[in-house]
């Protein structure tokens, strides 16, 4: 064997045609990648003995000498994953299902004792595998298969944002669909009834749960794909975007022994992902914490996690009145939806435990009155509430194609800062990413703490834009406060904080 050593294998270094007839299960089976052909050399990085025959067996059929270039085992696999990830392209399936495959499907449709059968033949299977490759290569939360009139659409949801990548013909539609539903373990006889189920995949080396939602409609069944990275894990609190000061105020709060804390924002806004990474801090072996969720995200070890079910009566109240039975210090609702809910988390916390949750709402001060609005006396909901944090999520601006401009006057009076910006940034759009100028997503947040003088008001029943003006006298930064600190650093832009909170008439 030679000596030639190497660390790591990047794209621009290997030689594609060799991999075109290659299955991924040989090249991931043997721990070999063929690199490149040069002075009638096949140039391949191994790991071992069996890398190193197949690699003699493959240069024969090629008729090229061996040269093998040994790498650890771990580099060459994340190379094929990320190299073989990036072959199949669902447009390219698409140009295959064409003709005779299309006539066949249509065929089938005749008949729908055979739909098992036909959701088994590689057309099919080539097109949802492509579908989900293409999605976790894009960072994409959510894949959406859309029935219309004339055709299917399928959209991905990147960074917030839908975008359109496909729309294959409509005779697909409920092979694709059943496809979805066999990988779920769903029933693809019933159409009538919506269905939720999870598959759980690995793509490209990274272990994928998939949240799956179909609904039937007038135009046949829709479905929805949640994807969530498992290996990535969950955010601990530094990496969510938090400002120093707002980050130093919440890990105070969650010191506390009891008491609520929430998390407030419309849905899609970060606010599970938050309370993940607080219970990350929390999770401790002194302490017993448990959660009621719907649905469980991220399995967290160490912490009992539980799933609503509204059929058999599970409900958030319910579950929550089961967890107070479990002696937990800690307790974690997925959202505050009724009075019942929101009056058990009351009485727990004013028991000497600390619950976390959610509620959906434009801003923090707006929680204060929302629980009473649900039927909270004030005098309780002021005496059990430790803070509010509200957040929204923005696109980061790509660091690759990041571009320094001039802003013009009415950007300048919009951020209303002393001295005014010479410059401000934005992403002009690059390979990286897919000319949008973003590239992943950030948080921006307001941190509203229970003051005395809060407690005050809410016993009052003083309305959301009362303490609101209060609390910004006292020192509260608003979201629109912290998203400009963001803007001025470079981090997003004005438009991308307008698109997330123009709706929001208080922000």
């Amino acid at each position: 064997m030679q000596n030639d050593k190497i660390d790591t294998i990047k794209d621009d270094e290997i030689e594609f045609s060799l991999l075109q007839n290659l299955p991924l299960s040989f090249v991931k089976g043997n721990v070999l990648l063929p690199l490149r052909s040069q002075d009638g050399e096949l140039i391949a990085a191994v790991s071992g003995n069996r890398g190193l025959l197949a690699l003699r067996d493959l240069a024969r059929s090629l008729d090229l000498k061996p040269h093998p270039v040994l790498a650890e085992e771990k580099v060459i696999i994340d190379a094929i994953n990320r190299i073989y990830s990036q072959t199949s392209r669902v447009n390219e399936v698409m140009g295959d299902i064409k003709g005779e495959d299309l006539s066949m499907i249509a065929t089938e449709f005749e008949s729908p004792k055979d739909l098992l059968e036909l959701t088994e033949e590689a057309p099919i299977i080539r097109l949802l595998n492509a579908l989900l490759m293409e999605a976790v290569r894009e960072k994409a939360s959510d894949i959406h298969v859309e029935p219309y009139e004339k055709g299917l659409d399928v959209r991905y949801r990147v960074d917030g944002i839908l975008r359109k990548v496909l729309s294959p013909p409509r005779i697909i539609q409920e092979a694709l669909i059943s496809r979805i539903k066999i990988l779920a373990s769903l029933d693809i006889a019933e159409k009538r009834l919506p269905q939720d189920g999870r598959i759980k995949l690995l793509i490209g080396g990274k272990d994928i749960d998939i949240r799956v939602s179909i609904i039937p409609t007038a135009l046949g069944e829709r479905a929805v794909l949640r994807l969530l990275d498992r290996r990535a894990g969950v955010l601990n609190l530094e990496m969510l975007g938090l400002s120093d000061e707002i980050l130093t105020s919440f890990k105070d709060s969650l010191s506390r022994q009891n008491g609520i804390i929430l998390v407030t924002g419309p849905t899609g806004s970060g606010k599970t992902t938050t309370l993940y990474a607080a219970l990350l801090r929390l999770n401790t072996e002194e302490r017993n914490i448990i959660t009621v969720e719907d649905p469980v995200e991220y399995q967290l070890s160490g912490i009992g996690q539980m799933q609503v079910n509204p059929r058999i009566g599970l409900t958030f109240a319910a579950g929550l009145r089961s967890i107070l039975r479990q002696d937990p210090d800690i307790m974690m609702v997925g959202e505050i939806r009724d009075l019942e809910t929101a009056e058990i988390a009351v009485h727990a916390s004013l028991t000497g435990h600390l619950v976390l949750s959610t509620l959906h709402t434009n801003d923090a001060p707006s929680a204060l009155t929302r629980l009473i609005d649900m039927g909270i006396e004030p005098f309780l909901a002021a005496s059990s509430l430790v803070c509010v944090l509200a957040q929204r999520l923005v696109r980061v601006i790509c660091p690759h194609c990041r571009e320094s401009y001039t802003p013009s006057k009415q950007e300048t009076d919009y951020l209303g800062v002393d001295p005014l910006p010479a410059i401000l940034y934005r992403g002009k759009g690059c390979e990286k990413c897919l000319g949008k100028g973003y590239l992943g997503r950030t948080g921006i947040y307001e941190f509203l703490e229970i003051t005395p003088e809060v407690r005050t008001m809410i016993s009052e029943r003083k309305d959301a834009q009362a303490i609101r003006t209060s609390a910004i006298r006292s020192g509260f930064k608003t979201l629109q406060r912290n998203a400009i600190d963001k803007i001025l650093k470079g981090i997003t832009t004005i438009e991308e904080v307008l698109r997330v909170t123009q709706k929001d008439s208080d922000v």
